[in-house]
């Protein structure tokens, strides 16, 4: 009996992708441990959707995390993680909302600034309350010296991500609605 997938080939192809791209981006650090891992989660959830960039977005920070030596400890890292995977999903679902009332440019800039808020001062305000928790607020405000560095890097990401999204548009569309040939 034939059941109906709900993930295709062609979808779960372009995640691997962009996994792979998400470990290398891992190991081109902008500063410190703050890397370019988040580019294709942010790519993928413009892309395939917000599902598909939150687990890719997830993955990405755990590879940063993994090949820096989790510096931040493993339980602050993991909230880091989930925090980057609900900033890829709150991006892409931003992006879908607007693209149906505006058009493309306004719906990508207003989702592009919602995806550096997410990813630079929320993420950062996840973390500190896991820190504050786990080792008190006096800890956890020193976590406040990297947002500068989150702001920075989010942007590049962010930005890089709306680049290549707008610039690729027609090939992004033709590769994901293609039918598959068998």
């Amino acid at each position: 009996m034939e059941t109906k997938s709900t993930i295709s080939v062609k979808n779960l192809t372009f995640t691997a992708l962009f996994i792979a791209l998400s470990l290398v981006g891992s190991y081109i650090k902008i500063f410190g441990t703050v890397a370019f891992d988040s580019l294709p989660g942010f790519l993928a959830a413009l892309i395939l959707g917000p599902a598909y960039g939150a687990a890719i977005g997830l993955l990405g920070h755990l590879f940063t995390a993994l090949s820096s030596g989790f510096p931040l400890s493993l339980p602050l890292h993991l909230v880091i993680a989930v925090s980057m995977a609900i900033t890829m999903y709150v991006y892409g679902i931003i992006y879908r909302v607007l693209k149906k009332k505006f058009p493309e440019t306004p719906s990508l800039v207003i989702t592009g600034i919602v995806g550096i808020l997410f990813n630079a001062p929320v993420s950062l305000g996840f973390s500190m309350a896991a820190l504050g928790y786990i080792a008190g607020w006096n800890v956890a405000t020193g976590l406040l010296a990297l947002l500068p560095a989150l702001i920075i890097a989010s942007t590049a990401n962010v930005l890089l991500s709306l680049i290549l999204y707008k610039s690729l548009s027609k090939v992004w569309s033709k590769m994901i609605t293609s039918k598959q040939e068998v």
